[in-house]
């Protein structure tokens, strides 16, 4: 099936699901067989030429290339070039990867910027190893900042981190204590993450994403907290610490654009804020989706069912063609998450007042937007806006 092209498509996604073993808290589709990388590289590359053509389709304009996962950085040199070569690298202004500290060395840095990669998003995640082990996470505080150090001398002037608070640092299984470390560095989350930002803030990254730790159905971490293992931090303390968040990186010079993103001047993401400005995208990969603007398309979320699919020129998406309504949800949805907000059109005047009158939305002349405070309730508040 293939997608109805857009006139004007602002970027394209690559899902990359390998991972050599599965983050606790993750629900997103991967997979740990390693051995299929290079298949299934080539399986994208059918999939880019034969079904999506976007090397050769001339109407449209690739503005930014985003390689996610999974762990992109797991790729051999030999497949992400095989890759990046069938993409249109030489025309977007952005070509973000995802990588694990863990994974950076100085031949893959100076690799992925000689092949056009200009932006790296390093998943740090937290600076405290014992957090780290607790949550799966394969790499240490070190690696992190190393990976930094490399990725700057080997040329990344655009570097973004991952940095995730809520993190469950009341650890009750006796047993787990043990192995997660008894000396704790931080005596509570809220100290935690104050230590995490610290450590991040000295790296001195051009961007930085945070993100609560939400607790999927069928994670690792879900099943520890119903066994009792491991502690919540509750809403207010997570209010607290989003508050923490935003207030010190915005004095160490960072703008809050988005409710989960933070950048120095000119350093937005700009693959993301196309998503947040509803602008047609391209997904290549398992599960990944794609959307021109009135259908959502999206890939199989299963690697063998994807790569005979892709290969065999008969990938067996799935779609849905949006509504009006839908449309008009969507674009209040993701615009209420950015600073610019929405138009004061989009809404009814009278359902957004009482939000304006407590101070959690604010008008920017012809424009509503969120406060920090109006975004410990966003998802009320849409849901009442909409």
């Amino acid at each position: 099936m293939p997608v109805h092209w857009h006139k004007y498509m602002s970027g394209v996604y690559v899902h990359i699901p390998f991972c050599k073993s599965r983050c606790k808290y993750c629900d997103f589709y991967s997979t740990t067989q390693l051995a299929r990388r290079q298949e299934y590289i080539t399986a994208i590359i059918e999939e880019a030429h034969c079904e999506l053509r976007i090397t050769h389709c001339a109407f449209c304009d690739v503005e930014t290339i985003y390689i996610g996962g999974g762990t992109p950085s797991l790729l051999d040199i030999e497949d992400l070039q095989r890759l990046l070569e069938a993409l249109p690298t030489a025309d977007a202004r952005e070509v973000t990867m995802e990588a694990n500290p863990g994974d950076i060395t100085r031949e893959k840095a100076k690799a992925w910027r000689a092949m056009g990669v200009n932006r790296l998003s390093i998943g740090i995640q937290s600076f405290d190893d014992d957090i780290l082990r607790l949550i799966g996470r394969r790499h240490t505080a070190a690696q992190a900042r190393e990976a930094v150090r490399i990725a700057r001398e080997e040329g990344f002037d655009n570097i973004s981190a991952d940095l995730m608070y809520g993190l469950p640092w009341g650890i009750k299984n006796e047993e787990l204590k043990m192995k997660n470390g008894k000396l704790r560095k931080a005596n509570n989350a809220v100290e935690l993450l104050r230590n995490d930002v610290e450590e991040l803030l000295l790296l001195n990254v051009e961007h930085i994403s945070t993100y609560c730790l939400s607790y999927e159905e069928g994670t690792v971490m879900t099943q520890m907290l119903e066994r009792g293992e491991i502690e919540e931090v509750d809403e207010d303390t997570e209010n607290r610490m989003f508050d923490y968040i935003v207030a010190r990186l915005t004095q160490a010079g960072y703008e809050h654009y988005e409710v989960s993103n933070f950048a120095r001047p000119g350093r937005r993401s700009r693959h993301n804020s196309n998503y947040w400005n509803n602008t047609p995208y391209i997904g290549l990969g398992a599960g990944a989706h794609s959307y021109d603007g009135v259908h959502r398309y999206w890939n199989p979320s299963d690697i063998d069912l994807y790569i005979r699919g892709a290969l065999a020129h008969d990938l067996q998406r799935e779609q849905e063609t949006l509504t009006d309504e839908q449309r008009h949800t969507e674009r209040v949805m993701l615009g209420l998450r950015t600073t610019e907000g929405i138009a004061i059109s989009d809404v009814d005047e009278t359902k957004a007042l009482p939000y304006l009158r407590r101070g959690l939305l604010q008008q920017k002349g012809n424009r509503l937007a969120a406060t920090t405070e109006g975004y410990h309730i966003l998802n009320r508040i849409i849901e009442d806006l909409i």
